[in-house]
């Protein structure tokens, strides 16, 4: 981890680590609601433009000082400047302002039906507002927040291990933990992550009870992991990953939709998730589209062009008939993440199937979270694709996934633009049923594999691996220590 702020980027390792230090005004619960968490509730006004939120009892921030109503108005702020459904909540929103210490409003200029989603689904984490008042495009580097444990920035180490103490001034909801809602009860003095690139001595070092967890195992070692005394392996997130390869909009070869449609020719889902998941196949589900597979708006339109035989013949003719000139596709491949490495491999042979001439570079993922920033062209410190992950919640819908993006520069890693992709998003906002958002959705993906914003892979499970004493870890899409505990 190189990176603190979880509005500034959308990698999952800081999402882990927000979850820690930080608390949400809503939070999800797993089975499609979103709960109260910071707030006690909300009211919302009879024409749906007005949305006034209550704090709950006992908020205080790790400094000692109380969460007021006016952090969370600038947290909100703060957090739309960059979120996909931030973006579109602080474009029907009038105004966002503190009534007093307790409460506050946001004044929409038109209704607004996803809000709840938004602020309980979309790391919407409230941060003090002198934080929050940082613009979205900087880095904070104050961590201070109001969740369970707090970040120990002194004992930080970028790329090698962090850690964290329980925030005694904590008080838990008193109910029951469901995902990311309800009490978030720290059982533990200190977390402590350290970061092993090398998945054979983490999981030694597992089996000798020298760490407690393992995130990602290896699934090639999850058999062995399953057979060593005091071990469990076993798969915490229910809703598993959507598997996806970002590919850069703004240079070539990929400014090119004739190229970026060819990869359509040479895809095998299969061979990506099989990269990953070897003969364990339950692990595994293709073909997939643009959408996590367990939430309601997956769906199977546009799927046909993922099946039957692939026709890398065929690829190489549109890519040359599209005016190829040998630009080098700089792929980052992350050597400290084994399923993203594995699945980078797969995307080589298949640009180099395409004919598309490949620059493979490897770095640690801290070094490519921070370099897929860059808008720079691939030879002056850019980059053409890489792979990475979203989780059920993330990937959910059209709001919700920031790849789907199509607002250029302003978007997500890749920066695809496309007007018509961007209007179909806004009607999925603007949609007042499950099956209106379901119908939207169906032409969101056709749009998708026409215009080809970034490539889904394939979907998958990771399983974790952790000492059989720790118990009554939550069924989430992120790693969370609270609940947890150890008989």
């Amino acid at each position: 981890m190189s990176v603190l702020d979880p509005v500034w980027t959308t990698a999952v390792i800081v999402y882990n680590h927000a979850y820690l230090i930080y608390d949400t005004l809503y939070g999800y619960d797993g089975a499609g609601t979103m709960r109260p968490q910071m707030c006690a509730g909300h009211e919302v006004s009879a024409d749906e433009l007005t949305w006034t939120f209550t704090l709950r009892d006992g908020l205080r921030f790790h400094d000692g000082e109380p969460v007021l109503a006016r952090d969370c108005a600038q947290s909100v702020r703060r957090w739309g400047s960059r979120d996909s459904f931030g973006q579109r909540l602080i474009a029907a929103t009038a105004d966002i302002v503190a009534l007093d210490d307790k409460r506050f409003q946001i004044r929409l200029k038109k209704r607004f039906r996803q809000m709840l989603f938004g602020l309980g689904g979309r790391q919407c984490f409230v941060m003090p507002e002198r934080v929050a008042r940082l613009p979205g495009t900087e880095q904070l580097k104050d961590t201070t927040g109001s969740g369970p444990y707090r970040f120990l920035a002194d004992e930080w180490v970028s790329g090698a291990r962090a850690a964290y103490a329980r925030f005694d001034g904590y008080v838990p909801r008193q109910e029951p933990a469901a995902f990311f809602s309800g009490g978030k009860v720290a059982h533990f003095d200190r977390v402590e992550w350290n970061i092993q690139p090398d998945s054979a001595t983490a999981a030694a070092a597992l089996q000798k009870n020298e760490v407690d967890w393992i995130e990602q195992p290896l699934i090639d070692l999850t058999p062995m992991l399953k057979r060593s005394p005091g071990v469990t392996v076993k798969v915490i997130d229910p809703g598993g990953w959507l598997m996806f390869m970002a590919i850069n909009h703004l240079h070539p070869p990929f400014d090119n939709p004739e190229i970026r449609r060819a990869i359509w020719l040479v895809l095998d889902q299969k061979i990506f998730i099989d990269s990953a998941i070897g003969d364990q196949a339950e692990l595994g589900r293709t073909p997939n589209g643009f959408f996590a597979p367990s939430m309601p708006m997956a769906t199977e339109v546009g799927l046909d062009v993922l099946r039957g035989p692939r026709n890398a013949a065929r690829a190489r003719e549109m890519v040359a008939k599209a005016g190829y000139k040998g630009e080098p596709v700089v792929l980052m491949a992350p050597s400290d993440q084994p399923t993203l490495s594995q699945m980078c491999q797969v995307a080589r042979e298949m640009f180099q199937s395409m004919g598309l001439n490949v620059d493979y570079q490897v770095m640690d993922w801290g070094t490519l979270v921070s370099r897929r920033a860059s808008q720079k062209p691939p030879d002056q410190g850019g980059w053409g694709a890489f792979i990475s992950v979203g989780s059920s919640l993330t990937a959910a819908n059209p709001g919700s996934f920031l790849p789907m993006q199509g607002n250029g520069r302003k978007g997500w890693f890749g920066w695809p633009t496309d007007a018509r992709l961007e209007e179909l998003r806004e009607a999925w906002f603007d949609a007042p049923d499950l099956a209106s958002q379901r119908a939207v959705t169906e032409q969101v993906q056709l749009r998708a594999f026409e215009s080809v914003p970034f490539v889904p892979v394939g979907h998958m499970q990771q399983p974790a691996a952790f000492r059989s004493d720790i118990v009554d870890i939550l069924a989430t899409a992120f790693p969370v220590f609270w609940n947890v505990r150890r008989t």
